[in-house]
């Protein structure tokens, strides 16, 4: 269905609700997305143009997403943790005939040139060369356009491997208001839904989800930022159902103490899921025990190519898996595009493609297998196994070669993740005059661990114990931070980078 219905049915229902109280009704974002698409087509954006904004999790990101699917839109939000020049080349690139941004990004950012034409509306206190969002909304009637055609997101690639692309696919051809059934039916969710969204919103996964509970009619309960006994406390009062956080979360929500842990009733929540990156078997097992077999995992990407998908039985009993491919069939090839038998290594592609990378032929040629057999690829290296179940080994951009040897550094960093004095864990490959390159960790602290020779030494011991010698660090140092997405996904390049043309100088444990 669409939210405008549930505005119809029941006016007040709450749409969302921010953890610091404030509500958006339906009727508030059914109304205010009609008036902003007004405003859009009054600016002159026809069904394909491009509209980007940048902002906190706050409720007229709801607004901004639903004013572009009823208008025929493409919308690009913007990482409000971005510098300027990255949000600058993301307007641009897109091409984005609108631009808002919250006023707490202007703050940051300073003023953001977009490109001629391109209009710029601002979320908050006036500010010179901005329209406000308040001004542009009231001059605009609440009905909807007479024009409505559905739209769709064109999100980035988080820029982990490179500068972000623009991930694009055709509008949809269906008339607007129109759905299918899709993940609800999949997930068993319907209208009773009350979402916990703790993660930032303009990743790819929280718009999925959150787009389709309004769908549904359900309620989402939005973090600001992410804070674990918060997100416990907001299950209990708001009777959360249903959630999704990152393996990170997890972590840090297994860290509190036992007394805080257990002192709010999780009762209501029937589903937890994860995805974007991933998860030390440990940690989801310590998860599973806490919260019972709610814990389901997925693997997706921006790109949309497939979805791959377990539930915790069907984990406990293929420990590590990422799940079954539910709708397109999966394929492990080697090098040269021949397919591996059940069980062998390989990079994963998926049957049919449907996108593009913006402006990037030679990235999308690159996603697509080196047959030509129509199926493409998110640049994962894994093997699936007689039942069918996917198993991720690593990112290729991420393997190491050492000594004409593959190492997927995944396997070391689960296995030091699981250790009790580890935070976060990032597991590279930096040159070696010998090896060509030897495998090195970069390790954040609990904070009652001191950063020691003999720690580092018991790290690597702590490995070797359950991988093989040539999989573990021969080199381990401490940071106090590891350069990570808000989404939790660990930025290897900016790590591999320091060491790209010598090994390390500072003091580390051999």
């Amino acid at each position: 269905m669409h939210p405008g219905t549930f505005a119809a049915q029941e006016p007040a229902r709450p749409a969302v609700v921010m953890d610091d109280g404030r509500v958006l009704s339906y009727l508030e974002l059914e109304q205010r997305s009609n008036q902003l698409a007004h405003a859009l087509r009054s600016a002159g954006l026809r069904v394909g143009d491009h509209v980007a904004f940048c902002m906190e999790n706050r409720p007229e990101l709801f607004v901004c997403v639903w004013a572009a699917l009823r208008s025929g839109l493409y919308y690009t939000p913007c990482s409000n943790r971005l510098t300027r020049d990255e949000v600058e080349y993301i307007v641009d690139d897109c091409g984005a005939a609108c631009f808002v941004a919250s006023a707490a990004v202007l703050d940051r950012l300073g003023d953001v040139d977009v490109p001629e034409g391109c209009d710029r509306v601002v979320i908050g206190p006036a500010a010179p060369g901005w329209d406000t969002f308040d001004a542009v909304l009231a001059a605009q009637p609440v009905e909807p356009i007479g024009d409505q055609a559905q739209g769709a997101s064109m999100l980035y690639t988080s820029g982990t491997t490179g500068h972000p692309k623009g991930v694009v696919r055709p509008l949809p051809s269906s008339p607007y208001p129109s759905s299918r059934p899709g993940l609800e039916a999949v997930l068993g969710i319907g209208e009773d839904v009350v979402y916990l969204s703790p993660a930032p919103l303009y990743h790819a996964a929280p718009l999925v989800f959150t787009t389709m509970i309004h769908r549904l009619g359900g309620t989402i309960v939005v973090q600001e930022r992410f804070d674990a006994e918060s997100a416990l406390a907001l299950i209990e009062q708001h009777r959360v159902t249903f959630t999704q956080m990152v393996p990170t979360m997890f972590v840090r929500l297994l860290r509190l103490p036992d007394e805080v842990r257990l002192r709010y009733d999780l009762s209501s929540l029937r589903l937890a899921i994860h995805a974007a990156a991933p998860c030390p078997v440990e940690i989801k097992e310590q998860m599973i025990d806490w919260w019972g077999p709610i814990v389901h995992e997925y693997y997706s990407g921006t790109e949309n190519i497939c979805f791959v998908y377990c539930d915790s039985e069907e984990w406990l009993s293929h420990r590590g898996t990422v799940g079954r491919s539910l709708f397109t069939p999966v394929h492990i090839l080697d090098d040269d595009g021949d397919e591996v038998p059940t069980g062998e290594t390989g990079t994963v592609y998926f049957e049919g493609a449907g996108f593009e990378y913006h402006g990037d032929e030679d990235k999308t040629a690159a996603s697509r297998d080196p047959l030509g057999l129509g199926w493409s690829t998110l640049g994962d290296i894994g093997h699936v196994d007689d039942d069918g179940y996917l198993y991720l080994t690593d990112r290729r951009a991420d393997m190491i070669i050492s000594g004409g040897v593959n190492v997927y550094p995944q396997e070391a960093e689960n296995v030091l993740a699981g250790h009790p004095a580890v935070a976060d864990v990032a597991v590279f490959g930096i040159p070696d005059e010998d090896m060509g390159e030897r495998v090195h960790a970069v390790v954040r602290l609990e904070p009652d661990a001191e950063p020691t020779a003999a720690l580092a030494e018991q790290l690597i011991a702590h490995c070797r114990v359950r991988l093989a010698g040539f999989k573990c660090p021969r080199t381990i140092e401490f940071r106090a931070e590891l350069p990570r997405t808000d989404t939790g996904k660990l930025r290897k390049r900016l790590l591999r980078a320091e060491f790209s043309t010598s090994p390390p100088t500072r003091e580390i444990s051999t």
